[in-house]
């Protein structure tokens, strides 16, 4: 998978080195003796909690790279969290937030793809970020929603082929698909605490995708996932619904009345019911 440093730097994209790792947009650079290459969830330049399940080490809701090539869990939540960042930018563009959109559709390819291109190589993936950032560059083009729509579709499509790739595993379908929602869906209470205390559109717009993306991998598995373990469909579905509250829109509302610790308990109880 190649990708060039003059790309990113065109495209305004901090690439931090240091220690093998790519900050995240608002996170301060990683020191040198890192243990682990990783990538973190957005967050602003505010400090996060860390959530449940997060192994000390693995930063700000991180994901670590290199166990990606062997569990299709972390490799495929590097796909949904690229996805979350395609489906918040489409949307955003659709209601009219140009700017928020153009830097969400090309945020990815310096957050996530930089950092996994060593991994998406080893597994046979395709490079596929100049549709991440030719679409970005569209929308400073005046492209139409309509045509920014055919390109995320295009986008997704290549997350898709990039998801046939993932490793093996004796886990079934159904268990991973699960532990892929609840990642995106505790990253999307996560973000939605961390835009109660900002009024950044930021964050916001991240919590969205995440939101949106976890809900499409449920989606895609939910009657498998419901019959190989029913508490787990059931604390995901009620998660999702008290997501929808506190996402109702790309655009960030005037104000965010859903319930925090509402939202948080329930991607809490998704997260363990999916880990039991």
């Amino acid at each position: 998978m190649t990708t060039t440093l003059k790309r990113w730097s065109q495209l305004g994209l901090g690439v931090a080195l240091a220690g093998g790792t790519l900050a995240a947009c608002g996170t301060p650079e990683p020191t040198a003796d890192a243990p682990e290459t990783e990538i973190a969830a957005e967050t602003p330049p505010i400090e996060a909690a860390e959530p449940a399940g997060t192994e000390a080490g693995e930063g700000e809701g991180g994901v670590v790279i290199t166990e990606a090539l062997t569990d299709p869990v972390v490799f495929l939540s590097i796909l949904a969290i690229t996805e979350a960042h395609i489906i918040a930018a489409r949307d955003a563009h659709a209601l009219g937030e140009n700017d928020a959109a153009a830097e969400m559709f090309a945020h990815p390819v310096s957050e996530v793809l930089f950092e996994s291109a060593e991994v998406f190589e080893q597994l046979g993936v395709e490079d596929f970020s100049d549709l991440l950032t030719a679409t970005s560059g569209a929308i400073f083009a005046g492209e139409t929603p309509e045509q920014i729509n055919a390109r995320a579709d295009e986008i997704i499509a290549a997350l898709r082929a990039a998801a046939e790739k993932a490793p093996a595993t004796d886990a079934s379908d159904a268990s991973v698909a699960a532990g892929v929602a609840v990642d995106q869906i505790e990253r999307a209470a996560d973000m939605y605490r961390i835009a109660l205390e900002s009024d950044a559109y930021e964050p916001y717009l991240d919590g969205y995708g995440f939101f949106k993306a976890g809900e499409a991998v449920f989606l895609q598995s939910a009657d498998a996932i419901a019959v190989e373990d029913q508490a787990a469909a059931t604390a995901i579905l009620d998660a999702i619904a008290k997501l929808e509250d506190a996402y109702p829109s790309a655009v960030r509302p005037d104000s965010l009345d859903a319930d925090l610790a509402t939202v948080t308990v329930a991607a809490s109880n998704a997260v363990i019911a999916v880990q039991n």
